[in-house]
């Protein structure tokens, strides 16, 4: 069964904590990560390049010139994909990007991501911090300082935990997401993963029924 440190809300290790093995002690599928990634991607674009053909684009319907006696190619229209400022052959249109990901998909190459992390002793564990009414900045800056833990941060919590992500909010390489809406992309472009001790049960609970 794999482990991760344990710190306090101090940032003081407090020991191990064992992690389950059907989410975090799987072998990584790299083949479903790559798909979950690009599907994820490729849901981002915003698909709204548009270009013009000869029949949308402004000019004359008028002949060019004679269609006999100019020694020239026969041409109908300015508007022409050869011409300057005709239409686009074969030109980019408006669509969706957006792939379906089966939802077994999706939550393998999450528990894969995972996987590859714990296996890796990327992932570290805190008990839940309190904030208060009035969270700052400089206090979530200085606990992230005294954990084992460096450049890009994924913070995941059992649920939207609405102190911790204003205290964060200008902190560089920093990110919180809840356990609900976990993504294969922050978690493989996040070098650590500090999960609160009650996510790793919130992330159990959703990833671990498959």
């Amino acid at each position: 069964m794999p482990t991760a440190q344990l710190f306090d809300t101090q940032g003081k290790e407090a020991g191990n904590v064992d992690l389950p093995d059907k989410v975090f002690g799987i072998k990584p599928h790299r083949a479903v990560l790559h798909e979950a990634l690009l599907a994820q991607l490729a849901s981002r674009r915003s698909g709204t390049h548009s270009t013009k053909t000869r029949g949308e684009v402004a000019g004359s319907t008028r002949k060019i010139y004679r269609q006999k006696g100019t020694g020239r190619a026969r041409h109908g229209s300015i508007k022409a994909p050869i011409f300057v400022g005709g239409g686009i052959t074969f030109g980019p249109k408006p669509r969706d990007y957006s792939q379906h990901t089966p939802k077994k998909v999706r939550r393998l190459a999450l528990r894969s991501a995972l996987s590859a992390k714990a296996a890796a002793g990327r992932i570290v564990v805190i008990e839940a911090p309190s904030l208060g009414d009035a969270p700052k900045t400089r206090a979530v800056a200085e606990l992230l300082d005294r954990l084992p833990v460096e450049g890009q941060t994924l913070i995941v919590t059992a649920g939207v935990d609405t102190a911790l992500l204003r205290a964060t909010g200008n902190l560089a390489g920093v990110k919180v997401a809840p356990a609900q809406r976990l993504t294969v992309h922050d978690l493989l472009t996040a070098e650590f993963i500090l999960l609160t001790r009650p996510a790793v049960d919130a992330v159990t609970e959703v990833l671990g029924n498959d």
